[in-house]
């Protein structure tokens, strides 16, 4: 386990590894997660309003985040009691703020906050306090009204910053499942781990991730690993370090997420959705709707390899799929306004297969 480190680590540097280490039961526990993990995507995305390092891929977002802020009168809020959390000088920030049972949902994430033990949080601000100097008010979050505060601005910020583009995190993040699962289905668990990430290399049964401290060893013991895709998680994963606690790793898709203006300014024009209904749209729509490379969209279709590419980009651009990469492939999944699309049309919603490697 990580026992010099009782804090989250954030990964923001270095050519250090983390090396996990995996038996042949932690392989068959380790699983990825359902759906995007909001108390994750709120963590990471505090990082990518202090840090320059990545903001071009974020460039509308951020724009947008700020502006809506401002509008909101979060700025204060959010400068006073979250941001001295997640100081960019150090890559740690106190585990109780990203509990397991976020994977719930939000709603149950910050239930988790609301009743973590107050001894921990004394000890993980103590932690934050030697590593940078935490604020002097942090203990007091082990006191009840102070993490109510807490609370409140982590959901505030979450729904002025977060919830309006949670589409494109569900998106983004749902054809990270898709590939995973294709990977899982013809080169299995191993195949899955050896594909995850630039940032990650697989040498049976260590998996090297880059990590910014001393390199340091992860010995699963049994209890598998939950693997977090995240959207705003920029360049290398991150992980938790305190050995009590269930082990994760959330790391960054396969490429940064676009610029949304594109799509905004194509949205803006009223393109009207009857130019997608052609067949060879339909068509690419339909089978999108399982993950499909071009060649697959193609056969299909009955048109060529090209055709089918630029049949992708108009539903791309339209907000109906998203691309990712595999391996030498593109790999089209629905979005959720495609999925609804089909489903309006009388079509089925599309199967969502679950990427968990668990046996009972």
């Amino acid at each position: 386990m990580l026992v010099q480190l009782t804090a989250t680590a954030l990964v923001i540097g270095g050519n250090e590894m983390l090396r996990i280490h995996f038996s042949d039961a932690d392989l068959a526990r380790t699983h990825v997660a359902a759906a995007p993990d909001p108390l994750w995507e709120i963590t990471t995305s505090l990082y990518r309003l202090q840090m320059r390092r990545g903001r071009t891929a974020y460039a509308a977002w951020y724009r947008t985040a700020r502006r809506r802020l401002r509008e909101e009168g979060l700025e204060q809020a959010v400068r006073k009691l979250l941001l001295p959390l997640h100081p960019v000088e150090t890559p740690y920030f106190p585990d109780f703020l990203t509990p397991i049972r976020s994977e719930g949902g939000l709603a149950a994430g910050l239930e988790a906050i609301r009743d973590t033990e107050p001894s921990r949080i004394i000890r993980e601000t103590r932690l934050l306090d030697r590593a940078v100097g935490a604020p002097p008010w942090a203990p007091r979050l082990a006191e009840q009204p102070m993490r109510e505060d807490l609370i409140r601005v982590l959901r505030a910020y979450h729904d002025v910053v977060i919830a309006p583009h949670w589409e494109q995190v569900q998106a983004r993040i749902e054809a990270e499942r898709a590939a995973c699962c294709r990977t899982l289905m013809g080169g299995g668990i191993e195949g899955m781990l050896a594909n995850l990430s630039p940032t990650m290399r697989w040498k049976p049964p260590v998996l090297h991730v880059k990590y910014p401290m001393s390199d340091q060893d992860l010995h699963l013991d049994g209890r598998g690993l939950r693997l977090i895709p995240s959207y705003f998680t920029w360049n290398a994963p991150v992980s938790l370090a305190d050995p009590r606690l269930p082990p994760i790793l959330c790391y960054p898709l396969h490429h940064p997420p676009a610029d949304e203006t594109r799509r905004a300014r194509t949205d803006s024009a009223g393109k009207p959705l009857t130019a997608l209904l052609g067949r060879a749209r339909a068509v690419a729509l339909l089978t999108a709707a399982n993950g499909a490379t071009n060649t697959e969209i193609a056969r299909a279709a009955g048109i060529s390899t090209s055709s089918a590419s630029r049949h992708a980009t108009v539903l791309r651009d339209a907000g109906l799929i998203t691309s990712s990469r595999l391996d030498a492939a593109t790999l089209h999944t629905l979005t959720p306004t495609g999925a609804r699309l089909l489903q309006a049309r009388g079509q089925p919603p599309p199967a969502q297969p679950d990427v968990d490697t668990t046996r009972t």
